[in-house]
């Protein structure tokens, strides 16, 4: 018996002409990743703390923090990401290895210059000079290789009264950095405050204009999103506008950073409760999670303003609440962070790489099973394989796992990874598949 589909090629052409422009807006909005570097923090410094080399000192400061309270093995237990009873110390030992390796080579992953709330109103002479300054120091910082990887500028929100020196100081900031040099490969400029999608669109313009003054290619100019305003989280007429933001921005949002202690102020939250694991502050996230979703954009979140400083105890206390809170966003789903000290770095990359570290035997396992078709109690779909390959690059991107014991527990070399993270094609010859 023959079975004749009632579908003919005629219905569905008719099919896919319905649906083209559904099929173009899903395409345009949202593209997935594109396989760029996520940065697992963001440092804030004042434009006029800021220096050539400050990433480095930064490093060093955060090693003798360490050194102070009995190094990093000691931290490492004290904090709780360190086993108490691994074999004869090994684990926690490779866990502290490869962080303070990470605090020497590479200690900040993404440095912004604030002259936002980090620098304040010091009239307009102070602040051009600065600017200037700051393009001059970036350029100068990037040229002799002690830059860190990211590294831009936030400037003053696009609110009324801010407006127009915020825009100032961006334009001139970029004048001197091109005037010594290239651009830095990862540039990153940060708005903060908005309230409005008009403030994305007419921040698209901005660097549209700027793009055009400095002969720059089209599109080489991106921006990130604070959202520091429950205006973006729920608008008057009920939308939500840090969905539609993503996409007013016209390619040019690069992420969003949920900004802990203006977002919980501007909801009359007491200052004794601001934190950034206030259920508030995770209705917000998960509504910037959503957002985000499959668009290729970045989530950020905030941070905590209680550091590591002092007494033994009050540091002990802020160690282990900053690394709590790091692991908390993690297995959240949200893979980045703020940091405000460099007493926070160790803890940062502590708490980040035993996350990496202690899923990725069970997540290496899986996805072994899944590229090699092994059978196992656990049956994997595509959608899962892509989580437990972009779990795994995540860890090697960051430094917390590396290329050989990847490919040895997961049969997987990095080309393959990043292809199954990515949810593109593989090499057939290899017999995997997506």
């Amino acid at each position: 018996m023959t079975v004749q589909p009632a579908l003919d090629a005629a219905a569905l052409a008719a099919c896919d002409r319905r649906l083209a422009a559904a099929d173009e807006l899903l395409a345009a909005g949202y593209p997935g990743d594109d396989g760029r570097r996520q940065p697992v923090h963001t440092v804030y410094v004042p434009a006029d703390a800021y220096r050539p080399s400050l990433a480095g000192e930064w490093g060093r400061s955060a090693l003798e923090a360490a050194d102070a309270a009995g190094g990093l093995e000691a931290l490492a237990r004290r904090i709780g990401v360190g086993d108490q009873h691994d074999d004869g110390g090994s684990r926690t030992a490779v866990l502290a290895g490869l962080v303070e390796a990470k605090l020497r080579d590479e200690p900040i992953e993404d440095l912004r210059i604030d002259f936002e709330d980090g620098f304040g109103d010091r009239g307009d002479e102070a602040e051009d000079a600065a600017a200037v300054a700051a393009g001059q120091a970036v350029s100068a910082d990037v040229a002799a290789g002690t830059a860190p990887p990211f590294i831009g500028i936030r400037f003053k929100s696009l609110e009324a009264p801010t407006r127009r020196r915020g825009l100032r100081t961006l334009d001139l900031f970029l004048a001197a950095l091109l005037e010594s040099g290239p651009l830095p490969q990862q540039l990153v400029l940060t708005l903060p405050k908005v309230t409005s999608v008009d403030q994305v669109e007419a921040m698209a313009d901005v660097v549209e204009r700027l793009e055009t003054a400095h002969a720059l290619a089209p599109g080489t100019l991106g921006f990130e999103v604070q959202m520091e305003t429950p205006q973006l989280i729920l608008a008057d007429d009920g939308t939500v506008p840090s969905a539609r933001l993503l996409h007013a921005g016209r390619g040019r949002v690069t992420s969003l950073h949920y900004g802990t202690y203006d977002y919980s102020a501007s909801l009359g939250i007491a200052a004794a409760y601001q934190s950034m694991e206030h259920p508030a502050a995770d209705h917000a996230k998960n509504v910037l999670q959503v957002a985000v979703a499959g668009t290729g954009v970045h989530l950020s979140d905030g941070s905590t303003n209680i550091l590591p400083v002092g007494d033994s105890e009050n540091a002990d206390a802020a160690w282990r609440l900053h690394a709590r809170l790091v692991r908390r966003h993690l297995e959240r789903g949200i893979y980045q962070g703020w940091d405000l000290h460099a007493a926070q770095l160790p803890t940062r990359f502590l708490a980040t790489y035993a996350f990496y570290r202690d899923g990725f035997a069970a997540a290496a396992t899986r996805l072994r099973n899944y590229v090699h078709r092994i059978e196992s109690s656990v049956m994997d779909e595509p959608a899962t394989a892509r989580a437990l390959a972009d779990f795994i690059r995540r860890g090697r991107t960051c430094g917390a796992l590396t290329a050989g014991e990847i490919e040895q527990a997961a049969g997987v070399d990095a080309a393959t990874l990043d292809a199954l993270a990515l949810n593109r094609p593989i090499n057939a010859e290899e017999g995997t598949h997506v």
